[in-house]
């Protein structure tokens, strides 16, 4: 099982979410992230947040008298310290214990798109599997040992966050870092290139923000 949370930024075409909708999986839609799902005709487990963003007809679909029944609303007031998506996170891992997949947190405003990203850094969900999916990429947080898997050819960024990253050892990538420290603020881990099907990463100290990038027409087969 995994948890699917959805927040809302920016999704041009939801198509390519639809092999992620298992039936055992569990849906959370961050206030306005609804309107993807309603995109998708997929009822959230949960809406959670100040519910400010939601339009009249994701409202209309969302509280049909038969949805009541399937989903839950935690409402938050406007004047509050976390973000929507920030209190789906903290819901998804102070209730479960798997991996969390986070779509529409791109896009739109730039203060929180950057906000969404760095939230995978934050203190209580750094222990929690979670990963940033778009159809192209995949970005995760690696304070230890990492594994890409992906295509020859792929780019695999390291980005070091709140500070530098020692990076012991990599494996499957062009450029191969051995006992180097990536610093917080250059741009050196950027768009690396995958030689095997499987990459990995070992972080011995500091965080790194990894990010998987396939081709788009590769992303589209495989879903």
């Amino acid at each position: 099982m995994a948890v699917l949370i959805f927040a809302n930024g920016v999704i041009e075409d939801v198509d390519w979410i639809r092999p992620y909708l298992s039936p055992s999986n569990f849906i959370i839609a961050a206030d306005g992230g609804s309107r993807h799902l309603l995109a998708l005709n997929r009822l959230p487990d949960v809406v959670i947040g100040d519910m400010d963003s939601l339009s009249a007809a994701v409202r209309e679909w969302l509280m049909k008298t038969v949805v009541k029944q399937t989903v839950q609303f935690i409402a938050h007031p406007p004047a509050k310290d976390e973000t929507d998506l920030e209190l789906a996170l903290l819901y998804a891992v102070e209730n479960f214990a798997d991996e969390i997949l986070l779509f529409g947190a791109l896009g739109g405003r730039l203060d929180q798109t950057l906000a969404n990203v760095l939230l995978l850094a934050h203190p209580a969900l750094v222990k929690q599997p979670i990963f940033l999916v778009t159809e192209t990429e995949r970005a995760w947080l690696a304070t230890d040992e990492t594994k890409i898997q992906g295509k020859v050819g792929d780019i695999v960024s390291l980005i070091p966050l709140g500070g530098d990253a020692l990076v012991g050892e990599t494996s499957g990538l062009q450029w191969l870092l051995r006992n180097e420290r990536l610093a917080f603020g250059l741009a050196r881990g950027v768009s690396n290139v995958m030689t095997s099907e499987i990459a990995t990463v070992t972080v011995e100290d500091g965080r790194l923000l990894c990010i998987h990038t396939r081709k788009m027409q590769d992303a589209r087969r495989e879903t």
